[in-house]
């Protein structure tokens, strides 16, 4: 998408335009001829309103990328994810309203498990809670000072942390101390340019005086780090598209990726429940309304196929809810795939259907990959080509030319 043609032609009206993003949706089956746990799940509601809607699959980045999940929501946001990078600290950082200031560099890590030889046996120290998340932080914070530099440890959600280190000359160009997977040791930081020397040493000696401040913890006894990053300069969604936008999202990460393009986001909710409430009380105020549910993603990561399938029935349950506020435009889909067979997000495209009164429903009947593939919005729709339909579907973009 040619976000410098969008902004031209936006105009403004009362429309409202409704994106709900079941995180990690696409998936894979279990066994050869078996169905993906969006198929196999009894989703009444999602299947009328895709025999009503234009559906498809969409590419979160290119043909065989697999995303991160900042990537894929900045596309799904109508950001092209090639263009507008940022790692996940900073929008870690947004996630918890963290006062990140130019110069500063964030990263956003996982307390881990690790054995007597410092390999890891555990990336996530078996999802701690977060009240234990908050005893470590405060311990790291209590016990590590590096001269030079200013460092902060803040609590992110249960297992994940955020580092910032703030002071002169540093870069965020650090490769990931977080080899995402078990079985072999943490990644010492190393600098991807020469300018990031400093701050790679600086990581290096975090991450050593931190292994020592763990070791006697259990089971987060070690650390990793992922998605350093500095603070960008980006046109917001009131800029670029001429809304005015909400996200409303439990998990930091995605509280800041909404942030960082200009959303209001209010307080976190606890259950998807609360986050529809939130989406009624917000709904005179606001033009587009960024919903995320996110276990639907972590069901996948855990490898735990019937607990997705058991959240998708619930969001379709809760989707008469939605359809009840009577949106101009609404949006179903996910930000990339997690299918529980790989226990990790894939490259697969992701199930995608756009419902106004204005669309051009297809042959569509329900709401799952195989069927979406036949849609009319095809099998590999780039991500950031969603907003620009969403806006004409709400009659947001002009006419171009004469």
């Amino acid at each position: 998408m040619n976000l410098n043609l969008i902004r031209q032609q936006v105009k403004r009206n009362d429309s409202k335009i409704i994106l709900l993003i079941m995180d990690g949706i696409g998936g894979l089956p279990l066994a050869p001829g078996g169905l993906t746990a969006l198929e196999q799940a009894q989703t009444p509601n999602l299947d009328a309103l895709a025999a009503r809607s234009v559906c498809g699959l969409h590419e979160p980045v290119a043909r065989g990328i697999t995303p991160g999940s900042g990537p894929a929501h900045l596309g799904v946001f109508g950001y092209d994810p090639l263009k507008y990078q940022v790692g996940r600290g900073v929008l870690a950082a947004g996630g918890i309203n963290f006062d990140l200031q130019p110069g500063d560099v964030a990263a956003r890590g996982n307390f881990c498990t690790v054995d007597e030889n410092g390999v890891i046996t555990d990336r996530r120290a078996g999802r701690i809670s977060t009240e234990k998340g908050q005893e470590l932080t405060k311990l790291l914070r209590e016990k590590i000072q590096i001269p030079g530099v200013e460092i902060f440890v803040e609590t992110v959600k249960e297992y994940r942390y955020l580092l910032v280190l703030r002071g002169e000359g540093l870069s965020g160009e650090i490769a990931e101390t977080d080899p995402q997977q078990v079985g072999v040791k943490p990644y010492p930081a190393r600098a991807l340019e020469p300018a990031a020397e400093k701050t790679a040493g600086l990581v290096r000696q975090f991450v050593h005086r931190a292994g020592e401040v763990l070791a006697a913890q259990s089971p987060a006894n070690m650390l990793t780090l992922r998605g350093f990053s500095q603070l960008p300069t980006w046109p917001t969604m009131e800029e670029a598209f001429g809304l005015r936008a909400i996200g409303i999202a439990m998990y930091p990460m995605y509280r800041g990726v909404a942030k960082l393009v200009g959303m209001d986001v209010p307080p976190a909710s606890h259950s998807v429940e609360e986050e529809l409430a939130v989406l009624e009380e917000n709904w005179s105020d606001y033009d587009y309304f960024f919903f995320h549910v996110k276990r639907t993603d972590s069901a996948g990561e855990d490898g735990n196929f019937d607990l997705k399938v058991s959240i998708i029935e619930k969001v379709d349950r809760l989707l008469p809810r939605i359809l009840a506020l009577q949106p101009d435009v609404l949006i179903v889909t996910g930000d990339h795939s997690t299918p529980a067979k790989m226990k990790s997000h894939s490259w697969h495209p992701v199930p995608l259907l756009i419902w106004s009164e204005r669309c051009r429903p297809d042959l569509v009947e329900t709401f799952g990959e195989r069927a979406c593939i036949a849609g009319g919005l095809g099998p590999r729709l780039p991500a950031a080509d969603i907003m620009p339909l969403a806006l004409a579907n709400a009659l947001r973009l002009n006419k171009f030319g004469a």
